[in-house]
């Protein structure tokens, strides 16, 4: 004969919660517990049935291109629009940076087109995820022959960075440097974006 145990709160002998339902919430653990699913047995999720496993995340573009950029000199790109923001951790306004305050790694990503104001002037470029305002990661691209300047590169950078969940921060810089003329970075939503979302503690 089948039983039946209807409670809507289990708790240990210190009176913390296991489980609690309320209002069709069921409530597993209580804060600072670790839930385990032991070796062997498996747990099923329907698709779509998991939300936040990524978060924080964001994904940022420009309004327009950043014209005029120098030769030769490491800027700062300003993504000044945002695509989406789940816990409004990006600075679209000031300093173009994200500080996550949830700590954990993320993954970093970023890609955009530099445009040379005159044709077949783009040397070498190079695209940086700065943290804590330092170099983290580099990607370089030079060209060896003049016979093959570009007038237009797309650079990209991904990267895995740990933060601490309070004063740690990246941005992204670019360089390029070019036989005449100067540079635009491309920042529209089609052509150039700036994001990162948590992956693990």
């Amino acid at each position: 004969m089948a039983s039946i145990l209807k409670v809507d709160t289990i708790q240990d002998q210190s009176g913390n919660n296991i489980i609690n339902e309320s209002a069709d919430t069921i409530t597993i653990g209580a804060s600072g517990d670790t839930i385990t699913i032991p070796s062997g047995a498996t747990l099923t999720v329907p698709s779509g049935g998991l939300s936040g496993q990524n978060y924080p995340a964001f994904e940022a573009y420009g309004s327009a291109d950043q014209t005029g950029v120098t030769d030769n000199v490491y800027t700062k790109v300003a993504f000044n629009n945002k695509l989406f923001d789940t816990n409004s951790m990006y600075d679209a306004t000031t300093n173009y940076r994200f500080t996550p305050t949830i700590a954990g790694k993320y993954y970093v990503y970023s890609s955009f087109a530099l445009y040379g104001s005159v044709d077949y002037s783009i040397f070498t470029s190079q695209i940086k995820i700065y943290k804590n305002g330092s170099e983290f990661s580099e990607l370089r691209q030079t060209e060896q022959s003049s016979s093959n300047f570009p007038t237009k590169r797309t650079v990209h950078i991904n990267k895995i960075v740990e933060f601490n969940g309070s004063t740690d921060y990246v941005e992204i810089f670019a360089r390029s440097n070019v036989t005449s003329g100067t540079v635009s970075f491309e920042l529209s939503s089609t052509e150039g974006y700036f994001g990162a979302y948590r992956i693990g503690a």
